[in-house]
């Protein structure tokens, strides 16, 4: 078996090359993210167990076309002038949600330089959270 990857790997090494990299880039991309991903399914179920806050990080415009309801708007680039609306939440599961997951990532880093703990981002963001016909609210 180890022949035949070996063997494989020298045959193909350009594609090899290429998977490695993207591996790389993949785990390089999540350890920069400053909070664990949830999955849609496991941020409902930390919402209304452990009745988690949802910060959604995207520009008033975009949160006001649709958002999880309850959610807070603290768009990303206005976190640290924001940061006394969350003060009093500072113990409680925070999951920041941005338009497709990839931002996110930065403004969880912002929240743990300022001592907040429990930080969660939302996989795929509002883009999954629609994609699994979960409900949004607009206004």
């Amino acid at each position: 078996m180890m022949n035949q990857f070996i063997e494989f790997a020298t045959n193909h090494w350009e594609m090899v090359a290429v998977f490695m990299a993207i591996l790389a880039t993949l785990l390089f991309v999540e350890s920069k993210g400053g909070a664990p991903g949830l999955t849609a399914s496991a941020a409902t179920t930390l919402i209304n167990t452990e009745d988690a806050i949802i910060v959604d990080i995207r520009p008033e415009k975009e949160f006001s076309t649709g958002h999880i309801t309850g959610a807070m708007n603290i768009p990303a680039t206005k976190m640290k002038e924001n940061l006394n609306r969350l003060e009093k939440h500072k113990d409680a599961p925070i999951i920041l949600v941005c338009k497709s997951g990839m931002t996110s990532g930065s403004s969880a880093k912002d929240l743990k330089k300022e001592g907040f703990t429990k930080l969660y981002k939302l996989q795929g963001g509002i883009a999954e959270w629609q994609s699994s016909n979960l409900p949004l609210v607009k206004g």
